[in-house]
């Protein structure tokens, strides 16, 4: 088998959970990161949804990219597909991206896309709404806040610029939740 790279964009930046040789920056295009998959089991429930990030249709999306040896590949895509797929939510693809790590490589890699076709997808809601849903989500990986919270900070700590997610974050950390 050979080795594999992992485009990451929302937790998996923070906490991939998988072995890796190497970790770059990198930009993919055609996709940007948006809050658009209502949350049923990680950070929310079906009777409160929250909210988690998905690559969505159009723009870019700066990240993070894993290089995964050989020996681990298998082992690595069976803990992906358990972790991002268990409402299948997302589609399993491999496209091109780009490393910011100086080389100029465009390398291929796996990542996890929004699919517009299921009923968890939220597409762009208006900021208000993100942050109803995030306050009510908690799941069985925690709260909501907690995730959008930790996302943000581990990308402003990368030089990853987001306004809007930003400014949610910023809500979430200076607005008690008894006035959300």
């Amino acid at each position: 088998m050979q080795e594999l790279w992992v485009f990451g964009y929302g937790s998996l930046m923070w906490n991939p959970g998988f072995p890796f040789a190497e970790k770059t920056p990198a930009r993919i295009h055609g996709w940007h990161r948006e809050l658009c998959i209502y949350s049923w089991v990680h950070r929310g429930t079906p009777e409160k949804p929250g909210l988690v990030l998905g690559l969505d249709r159009g723009g870019s999306c700066r990240g993070m990219a894993y290089l995964v040896r050989p020996d681990d590949v298998q082992e690595t895509i069976a803990y992906l597909r358990k972790r991002e797929q268990v409402t299948s939510v997302y589609r399993e693809i491999t496209t091109r991206i780009h490393l910011l790590d100086g080389s100029d490589r465009n390398v291929s890699a796996l990542t996890y896309v929004a699919d517009r076709t299921q009923p968890q997808y939220a597409g762009h809601l208006p900021l208000d709404q993100l942050e109803h849903f995030v306050r009510q989500g908690v799941g069985g990986s925690g709260a909501n806040p907690d995730y959008v919270i930790a996302t943000v900070d581990h990308m402003i700590e990368s030089g990853i610029p987001d306004v809007r997610l930003y400014e949610l974050a910023r809500r979430l950390k200076n607005t008690p939740k008894s006035q959300a």
